[in-house]
Parts: C-alpha cells; structure tokens; sequence
C-alpha cells in the first residue's frame, strides 16, 4: 500500500505548504521539492501496487517507497510537535522561547538536514525503478494468472450438480420467474453480493435449467472480470453465437464491426446472455448496442459485486437479486455435506466445528473452501481448534483456500489508492464488532486519509468513501439510521482476515492479543484486544504511533494511562472507548498531534486543563461518560469539528436525552460540525448563531423565553441538517414559532416539549426525512399538516397530543412514509388509514394507546407493510386478536411479522 502512504504524507506536506505561520527558512522549499518528486512517482505506484504480489523485485521497491514516505512524516510530524511545544504567549511564553531558542533553531536545522536526505533517497529508488518496466505487461504475470484462475473457479459452477446446491431457493425461484415470464421487452436482471457470496452458481443454475431452455433460442455466456478488452468480449460473443454453425463468420476489426456481426447473429432470436463479473458499468455502455431489443423477451443477466452497477438504469423492467448469506442452518449443511461426506457432525467437533462456520458468515464458498480443508483432518476436537486458532495463516498462506484467497483479494486489487487505508484501519476493532459509520469516518479523518474536494467537506468524503466500500460489497451493513445511510458496519470475518494480513505486511496496523504483548511491534497503529490491561507493558520505542485503541477491556485495576500517553507523542488517534479510567493524565496535553478522543462509556467524570492544548483535535467524544460540565478551556480547540457529550437513556420518558452543560466560549470554535448535545443557557443561545458551519445542533434545557434568540440563531445556519431541541421540562414550552425560514437542507428535525401550535412552517419542511414530536401536548390534529411533508420516510409521535385528539385519520399524502412510531395516546380511540395514504409504510408500532379498541380500519390497504408491533395495548384489542375473530384478523393476514405484547409477556404471530 506504498502509494496509500505517499498520499498521507503529501496530505501532511499541504498542511506546512499552505498554513499560515510555518514559512521557516530551508524548510518550505525542501518540502515543496519533496512533493513534487512524490507526485512525479505516484501514477508509477499504482501500477506497482497492482502487479506487486508474486513480483519480488517490484514488491521490494514499493516496500521502500512505503517505508521512505513514512519516515518522512515522521520527520514533518516531529517538527511540528516541537514547534508546537515552544509556542506560548505573553511575558513567560517571552522567556521560554528565549531559553528555547538554540534548540529550536537546532531543531531546524537538523530538520532541514534529514529532508534532504529523504530526498536523495527517494532519488535513488527513483532510479532503481527503471529496471522494472510496466509497459512490458509480460513480464509480470501474476495479475493476470490470479484473474484467469478467479474466472475458473466461476465457471466451476456449471458442473455443480443441483443435489449440492443449498440455500438458493427463492432467489432462483424469483431469477426464473423474471427469465421466462411474459414480459416482451428486452429486461436485464443484476445478481449482486460479495465475492463468493454464490452470485455466478446461482446464474448458473437458472442457466441450465430445463425450462429456460425451453424459452429460448440462443444463449451466451460470457466471463468479463477486471482487465477485459471490449473487442475480444465481443469476439467471445460472436463465437458462442457461431459455434453451431459449419464455418465461423470472419471476426471483423474495430468495435462497429463487431457490434453489428452480434446485431445481425441475434437477429429474430430470443436470446439470454450472461455477463458474469462486472466491475464497471462502463460495459453495459459499451456492449448495450450489441444486444437489440426485438420485443421478444429477450434477457441479460449481469453479476457483480458492486452495487452501484446492480441498480444502473437497465431500462424498464429490470430487476435486483441480492446474494444473502447462507442461514446457519444452510450453512451447516453445506458444511457438513464437505467435511463429512453428508454424515452428521461428530458431537465432540460441534462446537469448534460452529466456531468455524461462523468465520464464514454464511459466505457458502467460504463454506464449501472451509469443509474441503477439515474434511481430510483428524476428526480430533484438538486438530481441528489448531485450524481455528490459525485461521489467518490458513486464508491467507494455505493452497486449500487458495479460492477463498483469490476471490477476496480481487475485491481489494482493485481499489482506488484512496480507499486502501480506509479499508486496512477497519481490522483494528474486533472481528464481528459492528461500528457506528459516523465513528469510522472521524477515525479516518484524524489519520489523514480524507483527501480535499472541492465543495465537499472532509465528513461528506468520508460518507462518499464509505459507500464507495459498502457499494463494493467490501464492508457490510447492519441497519440504516433515519436517514437511510448507513449507520452500523463491519468487515466479513474472512474479509478482516485479510485485511489484518495485508495490514501486518505493511507495518500499517498491528492487532495485538496478550500473547503478542512481549513482541516487538513495528507497525503505526496499535490495537489491544486484551481483557487485562495489566498485563500490557510497552517497553518499545512508541514514539512514531499515531493510532492506539483498546477493545474489550475487563481489568478493573485500570491501565497505566499516564506511562503509556508519554510514548505516544506523535499520536492521532487515542480510542479508549470503555476502558476502566475514572481520569486523564496533564500528560494528555503534550499529544499535540492528536486528532481524535474518544472516552465513550468510561468512568471519567472531568477533562483536564491541559486539554486546551490539543490544538489540533478534531473530534471530542465523552458521551455517557460522568461529566457534567465542559472545561472553558474547551473553547482553545479551534480545529474541533465534533463536540459529542450525549447522554440518553430511554425513549419513552420525557428525559430521554440529557445535556451537558458547556461554557460560551463554544461559540469560538469556527470548524465545529456537531454538536451532541449540549445544556443551554440564554447567553449560549444568543451566540450558537456564530456558528454557521454546524450541520448538526443539540440543545437540551430550553425555555420558553429563549425563544426570539433560538430562532434568530436557527435561521443563521444554513447547512444544518440533524436539529433536536428539548424543553427544560415536560410543562415548559418550545416557543419556535418565529422562524421566518428553515435550513433547506434540514432533514432530521426532533422537538421535544409543549408546543402551543403546529409550528407555521412545519409543513414547508420539503427534505426532512425524519420528524420526532415528544411530549409536544398539542391540542389539534398534526397529521393533515405532516401528510404534505413529501420526502418523510419515519415519523415518531410519542405523547404528542393531548387528551381531547381522539381519533387520528390518515386520509391522503405520506408517500414515502416507512415507519410509523405512535406511542403515549391515553384518550386516542381510532385510527384510521384510507386507500392510497402511507403506500410504502413497512413498519407500524402502537404503543400504549389503552382506549384503542381495535386494528386500525384500512390497515388491510398497507399493502408493504412488514411488521405491526402493539405493545401495552388495552387488553380488549389484545382478547380480539387472540381470539380468532375473523374480521380483525382479515385485516393482519397479509403481514408477514405480528409482535404483540400481552401483560408481561411477548408474543409472536406466526409469518404468513
């Protein structure tokens, strides 16, 4: 990842190059030539990081390359951090830099000294580049041989017999009902998932089949993978076509000519073809032409692994098939039928033989890899814990996983240089640990590897870079937030395997688990996943780590924090998220390079003075952790972007978030993005309008006399997008009726407290996805004025009208509507749904409506809706359901999931 580390430290050279206060004689100038010469060895190294592997001679030159940039950012670092340790103001700062100033100067000088000679060295690897030449792509095969056997191992899949296929059911149901339906127009079906997620089996599968056999007259199938050449793709084509006549047509020379040989060989021909292994949607624009619609029914399946391709405009008619993983009962099936010839598992291997499907995460060519590895073993609980214990050496080094090892790595080869680091720093939290997105991408953001776009902020890179991983199917997602972008993710277990490999390799990241605690560790980042802190002693030279995070942490004796801090001088990142620390050493202070904090779910219950000297601190996290208030030297960190001191607790009592209550000099930090959440106070109100970059405000502790200011403030930010605001108490009122405007991007709006009115300007709010009204006591009906919201897909009504609102009608509107949360109606009777409200509702909860008497009419018209969910309901409603009372139940027939709760218990309705 030699060109990943080169974009690091050109984003480190900017920092000098175009900040103010750093034009320090002989270094701007070294620094400058640096980059250049940089620049002038980056598009060689995208090259190389592809046809490294196998190649000794290139992989070694790009391991110096690697390694030269790093000790370059070690030098800038180590400038920067003595440079930041001799600034201060006044008489005494005077003094110190008086006392200082031969160090500083020598300081300098040797700076100047060791740039130079990091750029004599990149000069001299320079020179040993010529001796392995890119152009001549014969020389390096290995690219190409890992690409030919990958498409092998896809076309294995026509002679997997159909008794060995398990788990593809439905979606080949599905695949064959949209193949030979009666759809006339030429349609496209895209396969998607993960490398071996079973995408080119399944095709396969419907491709032998014996009735699409029947359905056509013609049939194509054609392996694209990375490195195609649209000419011979459609040579291949052409051949498929002509293979059942006598002589071939004579293959013409350019692509029009290709392109109308295919045209006239489909002609009056209902056809399929498959196109499997798509990496660009370039190819669909290249091979569309190629593929006349005659109106016959003629279809194209494309498989890929990106999503982005699967969900490309095809035309009308064209559909999606998701690749799922296996069920774990599927998955130990197929297991079973690997490793043990289709007999049952022996009962002593059960568990670890459990503990090892698991690491294939219903990955079936995982799967299938997996049981042909412990199928010859002996069948010893002790041989087999030896295979778990050394998984990665087995993924990664074993020639019986050689499948698994190229299918995944494609998926990596391929990423932009830009995305490499990304995907390496996410095997530093524990393997099958979901990670909140918004958490990944500071992360990424403190370490640099955010690159600047014009018009974009470094928190929109970071989302478009994690989509890119997830599109990718490179990452994967647990659930989405309000908004519908992902909220929780991680790396496949085989996929984190490999990444740790790659990240070990590299010297990027090290995991280190208690056996490893005596190693010499020589990687950046450190990530302990150790439950005994004490036994971590760091005897190394730690000096140049900028990454230390600690998972799983059970020591209660605590870790030595302030010893370890001292050797982390260069240090960006410190994660300490749950670890037994009840304070921060002053050495905290002395970590000028630190970007992110996070101190989650600890026991600290202040921040140290000495705080106000992380300069460069990007992201504060101390949510739910004992602070009550935030230091005024908080108002120092001038590049904090995310303030994060949230507290909650539970949605269903009016004190569901708590503040934190914050000194005014917050106003003063011009780059802070979020705040979450903070206690208000009239001064900080007045002021919060200064800060018109946040996109995210969390106020808590309002009352009814901030109102003028609160909506002056509101007004001013422009590019707000999440808004939550909370009354002092249940009886306090919000008075935010004097907006005159709203943020137009605004899209998750929380209001928590009395309203004396709907607000005027509630139905104006034309991209808010996401409504929350909490104990909002109003004495009218909102739905009429919510239905004209036209993008809102979850709206939340907790306590939010008051006892003389009986009845609730959704007669029109709520179009994009698809959760639906109505909780704390005491006096509520009915609710009604008339046909064509709410048409792509999914999601419906009633919680603790005790005067609604039945299923809500026109229920029966939400033809998408999932799941209905009644919780604390009067037990009359409760007796109907029970009671098979045909009427009622008419109405839930068509939902596939029914959860009521009944006194104390939870029962579930059977799935349709």
């Amino acid at each position: 990842m030699a060109e990943a580390a080169v974009e690091v430290l050109k984003l480190t050279i900017d920092l000098i190059l175009y900040s103010p206060g750093f034009d320090f004689e002989g270094i701007r100038p070294e620094v400058s030539k640096i980059k250049l010469e940089l620049e002038s060895m980056q598009s060689f190294l995208r090259d190389a990081e592809r046809y490294k592997d196998g190649h000794d001679g290139l992989s070694c030159w790009a391991t110096q390359v690697r390694d030269a940039a790093l000790k370059a950012e070690d030098v800038l670092d180590e400038f920067l951090y003595h440079l930041y340790s001799v600034k201060h103001g006044g008489f005494l700062g005077f003094l110190r830099r008086a006392v200082v100033f031969p160090k500083e100067m020598w300081n300098r000088c040797r700076t100047v000294n060791r740039l130079k000679e990091f750029k004599r060295e990149i000069k001299d690897i320079a020179k040993r580049s010529k001796r392995y030449d890119l152009s001549n792509r014969e020389k390096i095969p290995n690219h190409h041989h890992s690409l030919n056997y990958a498409q092998n191992i896809g076309e294995t899949s026509f002679f997997v017999e159909n008794t060995a296929i398990i788990g593809i059911d439905e979606e080949s149901h599905q695949l064959l009902e949209w193949l030979i339906d009666g759809e006339k127009q030429r349609t496209v079906t895209s396969i998607v998932g993960m490398g071996g997620s079973g995408k080119t089996t399944l095709a396969a599968h419907a491709y032998n089949s014996l009735a699409v056999k029947k359905s056509f007259d013609c049939f194509v199938w054609v392996s694209v993978s990375q490195k195609y050449m649209i000419e011979e793709l459609l040579k291949e084509i052409i051949k498929a076509l002509s293979s059942s006549k006598s002589a071939s047509p004579d293959f013409a020379t350019n692509y029009k000519q290709l392109v109308e040989t295919i045209v006239n060989l489909f002609e009056g021909k209902r056809y399929l073809i498959v196109l499997d292994d798509v990496w660009s949607s370039i190819l669909w624009k290249q091979v569309n032409a190629a593929l006349p619609d005659h109106n016959n029914g003629s279809r194209v399946i494309i498989t890929t692994r990106m999503e982005d391709i699967a969900s490309y405009p095809y035309g009308a008619g064209s559909h999606v098939l998701h690749c799922k993983p296996l069920l774990k009962e599927e998955a130990w099936k197929l297991f079973c039928n690997k490793a043990f010839c289709g007999e049952p598992c022996p009962l002593e291997l059960q568990d670890i033989a459990s503990k090892l499907l698991d690491k294939c995460d219903g990955l079936p060519l995982a799967i299938l890899a997996l049981g042909g590895l412990m199928a010859p073993k002996d069948r010893t609980e002790l041989k087999w814990r030896e295979v778990y214990n050394s998984l990665n050496w087995h993924i990664t080094e074993n020639p019986l996983l050689d499948e698994v090892k190229t299918i995944l790595f494609l998926s990596i080869k391929e990423l932009p240089y830009f995305l490499k680091n990304c995907f390496m720093y996410c095997c530093c939290f524990p393997i099958e640990q979901w990670v909140g997105a918004g958490r990944l991408i500071r992360m990424w953001m403190a370490e640099g590897f955010l690159e600047e776009r014009k018009g974009l902020s470094l928190e929109d890179v970071g989302k478009i870079y994690l989509r890119e991983l997830i599109h990718r199917n490179i990452l994967q997602v647990e659930k989405h937030n309000s908004l519908m972008r992902p909220k929780l993710c991680k790396l496949h277990d085989l996929m984190w395997e490999i990444a740790h490999f790659i990240s070990e390799r590299e010297n990027f990241l090290s995991i280190c688990i208690p056996q490893d605690l005596e190693v010499e560790i020589k990687a950046r980042r450190i990530s302990l996943h150790v439950s005994d802190w004490s036994s971590y002693r760091p005897g190394q030279d730690m000096r140049y780590l900028r990454t230390f995070c600690a998972f799983n942490v059970k020591d209660r004796e605590g870790f030595p924090l302030d010893g370890v801090l001292s050797n982390f001088r260069l240090l960006r990142v410190l994660e300490l998220i749950g670890a037994p620390i009840d304070s921060l050493p002053k050495t905290l202070g002395k970590l000028f390079n630190l970007r992110y904090l996070g101190l989650k779910h600890t026991k600290i219950s202040e921040l140290p003075v000495s705080i106000s000297r992380l300069r460069n601190l990007q992201t504060l996290d101390i949510r739910r952790t004992l602070i009550k208030e935030l230091p005024k030297e908080i108002g120092k960190l001038r590049k904090l972007r995310h303030l994060l001191v949230y507290t909650g607790s539970d949605e269903e009592v009016f004190y569901y978030v708590s503040g934190m209550k914050g000194p005014n000099t917050i106003v003063e930090l011009k780059d802070l993005q979020v705040v979450n959440c903070l206690e208000a106070n009239s001064d900080l109100v007045q002021r919060i309008g200064e800060l018109t970059q946040l996109r995210r405000l969390e106020l808590t502790n309002l009352k009814e006399d901030d109102g003028t200011a609160l909506c002056a403030s509101i007004e001013k930010m422009k590019d707000l997008h999440h808004l939550l605001l909370v009354a002092k108490d249940e009886n306090e009122y919000l008075q935010i009726g004097g907006l005159s405007s709203t943020p137009l991007v605004l899209r998750k709006l929380t209001l928590a407290g009395r309203l004396r009115d709907i607000p005027h300007w509630l139905s104006s709010l034309r991209n808010v996805m996401y409504l929350h009204l909490h104990w909002s006591q109003l004495t009218m009906d909102p739905i009429p004025c919510l239905s004209k919201l036209p993008v809102l897909e979850r709206l939340t009504l907790i306590n939010a009208c008051s006892d003389e609102i009986k009845e609730l009608c959704f007669e029109t509107g709520f179009l994009r509507l698809e959760d639906l949360y109505i909780s704390r109606f005491p006096e509520l009777v009915e609710i009604v749904i008339h046909e064509g409200t709410m048409p792509k509702l999914m999601r419906m909860t009633l919680n603790k409506c005790k005067r609604l008497r039945r299923v809500p009419p026109g229920i029966e018209y939400l033809r998408n809706l999932e799941k209905l969910q009644l919780n604390h309901m009067s037990e009359e409603l409760i007796a109907i359901i029970y009671s098979n009372n045909r009427v009622e139940l008419s109405k839930l027939r068509l939902i596939p999931s029914k959860v009521y709760e009944r006194t104390s218990s939870v029962l579930y309705g059977e799935h349709n």
